[in-house]
């Protein structure tokens, strides 16, 4: 499938083919910190699909606890997180889906670091709902 990202500026536009079926929530407490939410959905960029089409993401490299080092790309006008690689190969991305114009069509097919996720997570199905950002009384 094609999909194509851009931060929510602009500035940085790119394109890639993904297999829906390889996309995934990930619980980890650093992806809990680099979105300031409790998850981030990715999906993994085909070998070789992956295009910048305009702009210069910065790169934040994260040492994990392992000693792995990921490579965070953003935008350094409004910082929306784009895509991570691994240091060592710059061509495995995974892609952040919350940028991609086709998200709705890449549903989560499973999900990791699950022994970090936030124990309300599982299930906000029964939470009230607005259509916009207003409370409903």
């Amino acid at each position: 499938m094609k999909v194509h990202g851009s931060c929510h500026c602009g500035l940085i536009k790119f394109s890639a083919e993904v297999d829906p079926k390889l996309t995934s929530v990930c619980h980890c407490h650093d992806c809990q910190k680099l979105t300031g939410t409790a998850f981030r959905l990715s999906t993994p960029a085909i070998a070789g699909t992956f295009q910048i089409e305009s702009g210069e993401p910065k790169i934040y490299v994260k040492v994990a606890e392992s000693g792995s080092r990921r490579a965070q790309a953003f935008c350094p006008e409004c910082g929306s997180p784009l895509f991570t690689h691994g240091v060592d190969n710059p061509s495995a991305i995974g892609l952040r889906v919350g940028v991609l114009d086709e998200r709705a069509q890449l549903p989560p097919t499973w999900q990791k670091w699950c022994s970090s996720a936030m124990p309300w997570v599982q299930d906000i199905s029964q939470l009230e709902q607005a259509q916009g950002n207003a409370r409903n009384s």
